[in-house]
C-alpha cells in the first residue's frame, strides 16, 4: 500500500489499496473529485498538526488508467493560518474551484473561505482569494451541489465560540450559501433547529427534482442527523437522527448510479468512548494562549457541550435503498481502537480512521478516501455491492 501505487488489499481481493504519498508528518481531512478529463483528483490538510500555521492544502491525481498516485503538489501557503478543509467543484463551464479554510490557530471561529481557479484541471492555479459572502467563522466541508435549475448549494457550518471562551464546537450551526449566477452573489439559506450538526452533505433525494437530502455529523458524537427539502434547497427541514451512530466527525454520502445511497461514516459514538477531550485543540499552546477569561457576564452554559474524543473507527461504508431510514447493508473497512485523545502525528499518538470521502466513477466502481492515524491518506476502490459480501 506504501508509495501511492494501488494494488490488492492482502486480506481481501475485492479490495483494491493505495496509501497517497505525504509530504508532512501529518495529513487530514480529504476529499475526493472525479475531474472532467476522468482524473481522480484528492486533497487534504497536512503539516505537523491541526491548527498550526504550516498546515496547508495539497492535491494528488490519479489518471484514468494509471495505478499510481503522483507527488502531492501543495496548493496553499498562508504563514498565519491554518489551512484546512479542502473542496474540489468541477463547474459547468469546464473549470475548476479550489476551496478551503483559513483560520487562526485552533480558534475556527476566525476561519475565512478561501477560493483559487484552475482553467487546466488542477494541472495550474489563479491567485487566492477570501470568498466575500461569508463572514469570519464560516467553514465548509462537502461539495458543492449543482441543482437542475442551474443554482449551486455551498453547504456551510457555522462557528461561535461560547461567551468569554474559546471555540470548542458547542454552538456550532448548519447553513446553506446559493448561488444562481454561477457564483459571483451567494444568499443565505438557514437550517432551523441545526444547532450541533455540521458538515452538511446534500445529495439529490430519490424522487428527482426539487428533492433533496441532507446529512450530518453531530456535535454530540450521537447520531447522524438527516434532513429534506422540497423546494431546490430554498429551505430545509428540522435535522433529525437517523439510526447511524456518530462520533463528532465527518461523513460522506452520495447518490449512486443505480439509485441507492452510500454513506461512509465511524461506526460509533459518545457511548463507545473510554475518556473525553476538552476540545479538538487542546494540544495547541497558541490555542490555550488566546483563550479568553470567562467573564462575569458570559451567561449561563449550553444545555449540551460538543463531545470530543469517542473513538474514531471503525470506518464503515453503509448502503440505504429508502433516501437513508434505514441503512440494512454495512460493512468495516478499517477497524481498531481508534485512540483521537491526541492529534499528535510526530510521535504516533493518534490512531483513527476518519474524515472519509465517496465518488463513484463511470466503470461504477466507488472510490474511497480516508485519515489514517492522521499520518496519510489512504485511497481504497470497491464494487458498490463489495458491503453485502459479509452478509
Amino acid at each position: 500500500m506504501s508509495g501511492g501505487l494501488l494494488q490488492t488489499h492482502p486480506a481481501d481481493p475485492q479490495r483494491q489499496v493505495a496509501d497517497i504519498p505525504s509530504a508532512r508528518v501529518q495529513a487530514h481531512a480529504a476529499n475526493l473529485m472525479v475531474l472532467a478529463d476522468g482524473t481522480l483528483a484528492c486533497v487534504w490538510f497536512g503539516g505537523s498538526m491541526e491548527g498550526r500555521s504550516d498546515i496547508s492544502v495539497f492535491m494528488s491525481r490519479l489518471s484514468p488508467g494509471s495505478a499510481q498516485w503522483s507527488a502531492p503538489v501543495q496548493l496553499s501557503d498562508d504563514p498565519e493560518r491554518s489551512e484546512q478543509n479542502p473542496i474540489l467543484f468541477p463547474l459547468p463551464d469546464g473549470s475548476l474551484w479550489l476551496l478551503h479554510t483559513a483560520q487562526q490557530a485552533g480558534n475556527q471561529d476566525t476561519a475565512l473561505v478561501r477560493r483559487r481557479i484552475s482553467h487546466d484541471n488542477g494541472l495550474s492555479w489563479g491567485p487566492t482569494e477570501t470568498l466575500a459572502a461569508a463572514p469570519a467563522g464560516t467553514f465548509v466541508r462537502q461539495p458543492i451541489q449543482v441543482q437542475a435549475d442551474g443554482s449551486w448549494l455551498l453547504p456551510t457550518f457555522r462557528c461561535r465560540p461560547l461567551p468569554g471562551q474559546a471555540w470548542d464546537g458547542s454552538l456550532d450551526d448548519s447553513a446553506v450559501l446559493r448561488s444562481t449566477d454561477q457564483g459571483q452573489s451567494w444568499s443565505w439559506v438557514e437550517v432551523p433547529d441545526s444547532l450541533g450538526c455540521v458538515h452538511m452533505n446534500i445529495v439529490p433525494a430519490a424522487r428527482g427534482g426539487q428533492h433533496l437530502l441532507a446529512f450530518y455529523r453531530s456535535r454530540w458524537a450521537d447520531h447522524v442527523y438527516r434532513s429534506t427539502s422540497d423546494d431546490g434547497g430554498l429551505s430545509w427541514s428540522a435535522p433529525q437522527p437517523t439510526t447511524l451512530p456518530n462520533n463528532n466527525s465527518s461523513i460522506q454520502a452520495l447518490r449512486l448510479s443505480d439509485g441507492r445511497l452510500a454513506m461512509i461514516f465511524n461506526a460509533s459514538s459518545a457511548l463507545d468512548a473510554t475518556a473525553r477531550r476538552e476540545s479538538l485543540y487542546d494540544e495547541l499552546d497558541e490555542h490555550q494562549a488566546a483563550t479568553p477569561q470567562v467573564r462575569p457576564d458570559a451567561g449561563e452554559p449550553p444545555a449540551r457541550r460538543a463531545f470530543w474524543g469517542a473513538p474514531r473507527a471503525p470506518l464503515t461504508l453503509a448502503l440505504s435503498e429508502d433516501d437513508g431510514l434505514s441503512w440494512p447493508w454495512q460493512r468495516h473497512l478499517e477497524e481498531g481502537d481508534g485512540h483521537c485523545l491526541s492529534n499528535n502525528s510526530e510521535q504516533r499518538l493518534n490512531r483513527e480512521y476518519s474524515y472519509p470521502s465517496l465518488r463513484q466513477t463511470a466503470d461504477g466502481a466507488l472510490h474511497l478516501a480516508y485519515t489514517v492515524f492522521r499520518q496519510h491518506i489512504r485511497h481504497a476502490r470497491v464494487m458498490p455491492d463489495w458491503v453485502k459480501a459479509s452478509h
